[in-house]
């Protein structure tokens, strides 16, 4: 019988509208198409999936990460990659997803707040600053920003073709996908 090999997770943490989700959606699809078996997992979506009971306590934040982490090893354990875009704004929180997933790589999706309140079309930083949204990270709620990530990505400066090559020679360098050139990134 052959046995697959293990996959990884990829987390991108970052502020709301910091471009997270555009990262990992750019990421995963350059991925499938190379033949990756490989699953974003979108910090909204899974909330609003396997998160739907939660609200945005400290606790509730680190249960749906918790949630999160489940997922990602179920995957990873049958050899399927994950790409998460999910604020998890603790550092706490992403301690403990590197403390329960074998091959685990965080990425900091950093982008100034100036820039993420431009950029949000839900209108979300407004409410949080009217005091409409109570807990709404970067506002209200803390963002701890990562100490030591495998990566750090600016996206108030670059393009997201750029980040996925800086993704991709990441994974490569990690011996977890062939070499950027090889896919014309």
């Amino acid at each position: 019988m052959l046995r697959k090999q293990q996959g990884w997770t990829l987390w991108m943490t970052g502020l709301p509208s910091a471009g997270k989700t555009t990262t990992a959606n750019a990421l995963t699809e350059k991925l499938e198409e190379l033949g990756c078996a490989v699953e974003c997992l979108d910090g909204d979506k899974l909330r609003q999936h396997i998160g739907s009971g939660l609200g945005f306590t400290r606790e509730d934040r680190m249960e749906n990460v918790r949630r999160a982490v489940y997922v990602c090893g179920l995957l990873n354990r049958h050899g399927v990659n994950a790409v998460v875009a999910m604020i998890s704004p603790y550092a706490e929180m992403r301690a403990y997803a590197r403390s329960q997933l074998t091959n685990f790589m965080e990425v900091h999706i950093d982008c100034t707040i100036s820039e993420c309140e431009r950029r949000d079309v839900k209108g979300l930083y407004a409410k949080a600053r009217r005091g409409e949204i109570p807990l709404f990270t970067g506002v209200s709620d803390v963002y701890e920003r990562p100490e030591n990530p495998e990566l750090a990505l600016h996206t108030d400066g670059s393009e997201v073709g750029d980040n996925v090559r800086l993704l991709l020679e990441m994974l490569q360098t990690r011996g977890y996908a062939a070499a950027p050139s090889v896919f014309g990134v």
